[in-house]
This record gives structure tokens, sequence and C-alpha cells, in this order.
């Protein structure tokens, strides 16, 4: 069981003060170094998500913002929370007690965010979430010490319900994963539905990481729904999709992933996932800015970026900035540092942290494309329509969180 941390085999990217040879601490920097822990899902569902490429994007970050050479080091931590929430406490504890860090970002899983959430505002350190998508996060378990930072589970059910009105796709019936991503995304995809004027058919749960998928859709099939919408991620969402097209599902009935990425569309390849609806925070291919950056990640680590792993490099970079600008570690003053500061990077567009800790940006309802419109590979998406964040996300004024009314 992996439950430790390596530094020597992540990163200790050095940002080095002025003089050489210097050794005083950094004004307000607690030990003269910030250091940031990766905490995600290095071998199971969710790896191809985060995992490695997560990391790979932390430490691009980690190199660019050593180019303004500030006055303090910093240290990459990661590790393996094996989608266990317990372990991922400990690691957690771990790091913020004993190794001194500021920082754990990623913490891809639901359940991994919400417990290392009460773990950061125990320890008063902070917590940004590029992985998981709960608002529970931003409603009942909000917290001063984190940010819910690329997507959530309203947005992305919000983002989809508009295919209601436009392609008349409104009868829907839920294949989802029996933890908390799965309900989470039921439950806001079915308001959404509901509020652009469609009904919601029915819903079937499986379990986590499960192979045989054929019971829950022939279910999803004999309902005669207009939407099959999968309510899971990662391998789980693969599986959904392929077992889908076994049953030769697709010609009578629409495939919605309500957590898609670029990374299960590249696995399943275009004539596989051609005509499929997603809601993206991130596309490679969407403008200069994110061309650049993704080049730079694809030659680093094999693969274009998907949306987790492109926030994680936003997330850290824009941290390290606030740091900086900060001239201190105390998450306290980093928060309001971050809270004040507009983020516009090859991540976000007209991105804004709120009180109740959800980075607002805007989002992107994309199609797959046909193999013949393919030209390039990666070249995956025909972005239908850009979703400002600020109709995207949930109001702040119906939120739940005990900060907003602060």
């Amino acid at each position: 069981m992996r439950t430790g941390f390596s530094r020597a085999a992540l990163v200790a990217a050095t940002l080095a003060a002025g003089c050489a040879g210097a050794s005083a601490q950094a004004p307000g920097i607690s030990d003269g170094a910030v250091r940031i822990g990766v905490l995600t899902d290095m071998t199971g569902v969710f790896s191809d998500l985060g995992g490695a490429g997560s990391v790979t994007a932390a430490q691009m970050a980690v190199v660019f913002v050593e180019q303004a050479k500030p006055s303090f080091k910093a240290e990459l931590l990661s590790a393996d929370h094996q989608n266990k929430p317990d372990i991922a406490t400990g690691i957690a504890r771990q790091w913020y007690d004993t190794a001194g860090a500021d920082l754990i970002i990623d913490v891809i899983n639901s359940g991994v965010a919400l417990a290392v959430s009460n773990v950061a505002e125990t320890k008063n350190r902070m917590l940004i979430v590029t992985g998981s998508g709960s608002t529970r996060l931003t409603n009942e378990q909000c917290s001063p010490n984190t940010i819910s930072y690329t997507w959530d589970t309203y947005s992305f059910a919000n983002g989809q319900s508009r295919i209601v009105k436009s392609l008349g796709l409104d009868t829907w019936y839920f294949v989802a994963v029996d933890y908390a991503l799965g309900k989470s995304l039921v439950a806001e995809a079915s308001a959404a539905v509901t509020r652009s004027g469609g009904t919601i058919a029915g819903t079937v749960y499986h379990p986590i990481s499960t192979t045989d998928l054929s019971s829950f859709l022939l279910q999803a099939q004999s309902s005669k729904a207009k939407v099959i919408a999968f309510a899971n991620a990662g391998a789980d969402l693969l599986n959904s999709i392929k077992a889908a097209k076994e049953f030769n599902i697709t010609p009578g009935q629409t495939i919605v992933p309500l957590v898609g990425t670029i990374t299960e569309v590249n696995a399943l390849g275009a004539a596989a996932a051609q005509g499929m609806i997603l809601v993206e925070p991130f596309y490679w291919d969407l403008d200069d800015a994110s061309r650049q950056w993704s080049k730079r990640f694809f030659a680093k680590f094999g693969k274009m970026p998907n949306f987790v792993q492109a926030g994680a490099y936003s997330a850290v970079m824009n941290y390290l900035k606030a740091v900086q600008a900060a001239k201190t570690d105390d998450p306290g003053v980093v928060m309001k540092q971050l809270k004040a500061t507009p983020i516009n990077d090859m991540f976000a567009r007209n991105g804004h942290i709120r009180a109740d800790g959800r980075m607002v940006h805007d989002l992107y309802l994309v199609q797959v494309k046909a193999p013949a419109d393919v030209k390039d590979k990666w070249d995956y998406y025909t972005v239908k329509e850009t979703v400002p964040g600020d109709e995207a996300f949930q109001p702040l004024a119906t939120s739940k969180c005990r900060l907003v009314a602060e």
C-alpha cells in the first residue's frame, strides 16, 4: 500500500532567490519553501484523467514560475490515493504535518476530495480541487481553505441540458456509478433537464470499476428514452460507451456522457465516438494559448491534455503567482490574493474565484467530429457553443455555502 511520498521522484524544482548562494529564507514564506502535493489516482479508474499527467502539468507550472525568479523555492510531491478516502486523508495529514505542504491539488474522486477538504481546513492549509466535481465542495461542505477549480456536476449537467431544446432530446435515462459522483450527476442533470422541459425516464446505478454493464444497458435500452446519459467517468465511462456500441443502442438512442473528456474520445476513436456531445472546460485546439501550451505538454507526456491536467497546470501556476504577489504562503492571505485576481490563461477564460470557493470560467459545448472530418490525431472536436461561466455554474444566490453570508 503506497501511503508515503517521495520528493526526489517527482520534483524538487528550486526557484532561486536572486543572489547565488543566498541562504536566507524569503520574507513571509514559512520555511523558505512552498510545497505542493499532487494527490491523484495513479493506477486506478481515473489514472488516465489525472495521474501522471497531472504531475507532469504541475511540474511544467513550477518551471514556468521559476522563470520569474521569485525569492523562494518550490517542491512538488505526489502520491496515489488509490480512490480510498482513508488513504487520501492519511497522505494529506502526513504532507501537511510532516512534509510542510502548503497546497494539495487534483484529489480526483469526489469521496477523496470531500475527505481531504476536511483535513485541509482542520490543518489550515490549502486545497485546490482540479479533478473532482462534487457540488458539495461549494455548498454544504464549502471551506475557506478549498477552491473547486475546473468543473462540477452542476455546470456539466447545465451545459448538457441545452441539447433538450436545441435537438429535441427531451426524455433521459441515467446509467450512473454508485458513489458520490454518480449521485451528484444524476441529481444535477435531472434538475437541469426538467428546467429545460425534459423528463426523466429512470436511473440505474452500477458499482465503480465494474466490467459487466450488460444488465444496466439493457434496462436503459428498454426505457425507450431518447437519451442514455452516462453519469460516470474514466474507465467506467469507456466501458459504458463500448457496451452501448455492442448492444447497438446508438441508432435509436443518443449517448450523452455527462463527464466525457478528450481522453475517452481518443481511446474510443472518432468512429466510435462521432456525434457525441460533451461539455469541456478546456480544449487543446481552442486558441493560440491552449495550442502552444498543449504542444509543450504533448512533448513531455506523449498525449494531449484533458481538462483535469490543464487545470492542474493553471491551478499551480496561479497559486505560485499569488504567493509571489502576496510575499507569503499564509493560506488566508494567499486565498484572498487568489480571489481578488482575475484568471485568464491557457485553461480559463473570464475566470474568477467566488466566496464559496467556486472558480467560475467559460465552458464549451463540443461535438465529436466524424472520422472524415478529423484532419490530424487529437483533432476531435467542433466547438458548438461557448457557455459563459456565470450561466454555466450554480448561481451564488442559491449556494448553501456558509461563507457566502459572511
